[in-house]
């Protein structure tokens, strides 16, 4: 038979993830911060001044996280198998023995089952890399980089947090026009999702920009109150 002629998305090295959650979550928060304090009705320059900090804070802080929980996740991962790789050479035969029971369970005959793990016990690597697989649901050699999924954050992170103070930055004053420019942001974002997941672009884009302004409406409601109650 003719080889399948076909490729697949690297999904294995953690920057998609990062960037799209980082994009979002700058958007979503600097427009919430924006409309929060624009709705107390501060002036323009405390709402750019709010952005920025916005912007700078939470870049630094979604890189760190990233880093940190990414780079937790390959440790407990690590662990994992370095215990897989002490039962293996402790009792080589009963981890022969339970591989074949999980093959036989999804269909495949005693006979081979038995004869696959069997034959891995010669390949002490690729014994480990299966037991890894099938025990505990992970590929050992596809783990995310922590500096990818922190590098993509922080940057992803402060374009989208720097989208909603574009027309401040361009000299309008106007609330309305720098949530308006927020929203074209998350739509378009939102979109762009869409070319990973093959779902309708309309959708991605139209449910990211509920989403924000359901947050933006929220901090411009508790804004105004504040400031009504203050002034």
């Amino acid at each position: 038979m003719p080889p399948i002629d076909h490729e697949h998305a690297d999904v294995s090295g953690g920057w998609l993830r990062a960037a799209v959650f980082g994009a979002m979550d700058g958007l979503v928060s600097n427009i919430g911060l924006i409309a929060g304090v624009g709705g107390a009705g501060v002036g323009s320059q405390t709402v750019v001044l709010t952005g920025v900090a916005g912007l700078v804070a939470g870049a630094i802080s979604m890189a760190l996280g990233e880093y940190a929980s990414v780079r937790t996740a390959n440790e407990q991962i690590d662990a994992e198998v370095a215990k897989e790789r002490r039962e293996l050479r402790r009792n080589p035969a009963a981890e022969a023995a339970e591989l074949a029971q999980r093959w036989i369970e999804r269909g495949i005959s005693p006979e081979l089952a038995r004869q696959l793990a069997e034959d891995l016990r010669a390949q002490p690597d690729e014994a480990l890399r299966m037991h890894v697989r099938e025990e505990l649901g992970i590929d050992p050699d596809s783990k995310p980089s922590p500096w990818t999924a922190a590098f993509s954050s922080f940057v992803c992170f402060s374009i989208g947090a720097l989208i909603p103070l574009l027309s401040y930055l361009a000299g309008s004053d106007s609330l309305q026009v720098a949530l308006a420019v927020g929203g074209i942001g998350l739509f378009v974002v939102g979109a762009l999702t869409a070319r990973f997941t093959h779902r309708r672009w309309w959708a991605a884009g139209l449910r990211q920009l509920l989403l924000g302004a359901a947050a933006a409406g929220a901090t411009y409601l508790i804004g105004a109150a504040i400031g009504v109650t203050t002034a």
